[in-house]
Parts: structure tokens; C-alpha cells; sequence
């Protein structure tokens, strides 16, 4: 009888450790995590739109510089997750994708190659914790910062960036391009 106990609470401690979500649970990911990073877009492309508005690049540059990740911590911190916005072509160094997110990020930009549409992606990540990756696509309003220097990056546009970002990367992109992703852990159950 012991013996036959002692397979039972194996088996059910074994069908309780999933290393998947369901579903649902990736549906409820998904929902949660593209409601995270419009709020965190919204917060963080507002104030740079007024910025812009302000001073231009002088005054936008500074404030992503100084500002950008205190305010995406600022965020994850409301929501109780963590969140990174990463790319395949770095402004800020801080910003590095870790080997999972280079994965995500060389995925889009095979299926944009190949004409395909880019959808959010939900995961368990390896610590078991579910982690949302989904595209930042480049708008038209992000162009005179990341956009091609000579075209729509003035060169005292450049070399304001460049005072910031000496290792910059992140110009010469095209309206609708990958710009990079966003990259949020759930670190507990989300209602």
C-alpha cells in the first residue's frame, strides 16, 4: 500500500510541474502582455512626442538617455514584471538582447523577410517563469531618430545621438522595419 501512495504522489507531483502553458494560459499571456507594453509605449512614446514638440532631438535624446529605463522600470513595477526593450541594433548597451531574445528578434526578421505577419509570442521561460516577446515595428514618427542619416536623421541630429550613444547602432531603419521587441516576465500568476 505504501508503495502504491508513493507512486500516486509522484505521478501527481510530476503531471503538476507543466513545462507548458496551456492555451488558455497563453491567451491570457498574450492579452496581459500586449496590454503591458502599449501602457509602457504610451508612457514612454508620450513623453517623447512632447520632447520632440519641446526641442527636437535635443531635447528627446537626454531624455531617453537618462529617463527610458527608469520609466520602463517605473512600469514593470505597477504591473509586477519585468520589462526590456531590446534589439538586433542597440542604442543603449544596457538594452542587450540575452540569447532567447536574439533568438525572438532573428525569428521576425525572417518572417518580415519572407512577407509573413509578426505575432506576439508567449513562453515559459527557462526558470518556468511565462515571458511575452512581441515586435516594435519603426513608425514614421520614430524616424528622425532611428531612421536613415542624411534622409531623415539631420547630421546635427547624428551627432547629437552620438554624444549620447557612442556605440550606436539603431539608425538607419525604414518606417514598418523591426525596430527590436518587447521582451516582459510574469513573475507571479496574473489575475
Amino acid at each position: 500500500m505504501y508503495k502504491i501512495t508513493l507512486l500516486f504522489v509522484a505521478l501527481f507531483i510530476l503531471s503538476s510541474c507543466s513545462t507548458s502553458l496551456s492555451k488558455k494560459e497563453v491567451e491570457k499571456y498574450t492579452i496581459q502582455g500586449k496590454e503591458i507594453a502599449q501602457a509602457t509605449a504610451k508612457k514612454l512614446g508620450g513623453t517623447l512626442v512632447e520632447k520632440m514638440k519641446d526641442g527636437g532631438v535635443k531635447e528627446a535624446v537626454p531624455f531617453c538617455n537618462t529617463k527610458a529605463i527608469p520609466l520602463t522600470e517605473e512600469m514593470a513595477k505597477k504591473f509586477n514584471v519585468s520589462i526590456k526593450r531590446t534589439s538586433h541594433l542597440l542604442r543603449n548597451e544596457n538594452n542587450k538582447a540575452n540569447d532567447k531574445e536574439a533568438l525572438v528578434i532573428n525569428n521576425y526578421r525572417d518572417l518580415l523577410t519572407k512577407g509573413k505577419g509578426l505575432k506576439p509570442v508567449v513562453e515559459l521561460d527557462n526558470d518556468g517563469n511565462p515571458h511575452f516577446y512581441a515586435p516594435i515595428i519603426l513608425q514614421k514618427k520614430c524616424l528622425a531618430c532611428h531612421g536613415e542619416v542624411g534622409i531623415n536623421v539631420t547630421k546635427k541630429s547624428d551627432s547629437i545621438i552620438e554624444s549620447y550613444y557612442p556605440k550606436d547602432l539603431a539608425t538607419g531603419f525604414k518606417e514598418g522595419d523591426l525596430r527590436g521587441i518587447w521582451s516582459i516576465t510574469f513573475k507571479s500568476a496574473v489575475e
